[in-house]
């Protein structure tokens, strides 16, 4: 199953643990104010790449992803080809390697059977997810995203279901999902997963914007500042705070 890829990456050190091999797939249903990959969006684009193809070029440099890296599936959104993510994470489970999925969880869907099944494949073939909430309100998230958060949600629940290690990553965009109230309830959210192994709140920069004017598309969020770096330090401890409530309420 060959699948549409964007780009690679050799040397990636912010896509899961250690240095790692980062595949960008094309396609992406959502449509994020702050994304700074938009020419990732269209589903028939890309290249098409034999599993084979990527695990070729892990190898060449796989002495530097030994060390507690691997493999990461990012995009775009990887879950809009499931079937070539089996294809190669079989391959690279056969190597011992270390395999993540970055995703929005935008593509999962509970009650679609066939997929379900696809799913729970996959999930026995994957290390560990990168998890990006933008919103944990519904309609602050459609406004966001374009998208509900739903399903999303929903897929938070079935990872901790299948025992596959998660990351929740939350960009903090001034004026935008920087409000506390919102923050404590991802917290609070994400405080009742057992498999939840680290948070990333992250903050929001402008350095999508330069690649938005030379595709010739309007960026959402012109104007709005870089989110200062010791204030995202003072909202991850408001997720914090979210995450110890639900945990002690569990142990209650």
């Amino acid at each position: 199953m060959k699948g549409r890829i964007h780009s690679l990456e050799s040397f990636g050190t912010v896509d899961g643990p250690g240095t790692r091999f980062v595949v960008f797939v094309q396609g992406c249903p959502m449509r994020c104010a702050y994304c700074h990959n938009p020419d990732t969006w269209e589903v028939n684009a890309g290249t098409l790449m034999e599993p084979t193809e990527i695990i070729e070029q892990y190898d060449r440099n796989a002495a530097f992803y030994q060390n507690g890296g691997g493999l990461t599936v990012t995009g775009g959104e990887p879950l809009l080809q499931v079937d070539f993510l089996i294809d190669l994470f079989t391959l690279a489970k056969e190597k011992g390697i270390h395999t993540c999925i970055d995703s929005s969880g935008i593509a999962f869907n509970r009650s679609n059977a066939p997929l379900l099944a696809k799913m729970d494949k996959l999930m026995t073939l994957t290390d560990l997810v990168m998890l990006d909430i933008k919103h944990i309100d519904p309609e602050k998230h459609k406004e966001l995203t374009s998208q509900d958060n739903k399903n999303i949600l929903d897929f938070a629940k079935y990872l901790d279901e299948k025992g596959v290690d998660m990351w929740i990553r939350h960009v903090v965009v001034p004026g935008i999902t920087d409000d506390d109230k919102y923050l404590f309830e991802l917290g609070y959210f994400i405080g009742q997963f057992k498999n939840l192994k680290a948070l990333d709140v992250l903050p929001y920069h402008t350095m999508g914007v330069v690649k938005y004017e030379k595709l010739g598309m309007e960026y959402k969020l012109k104007g709005v500042p870089a989110m200062d770096k010791d204030t995202v330090i003072t909202k991850k401890q408001v997720v914090m705070e979210g995450i110890k409530k639900r945990r002690a309420e569990m142990e209650q």
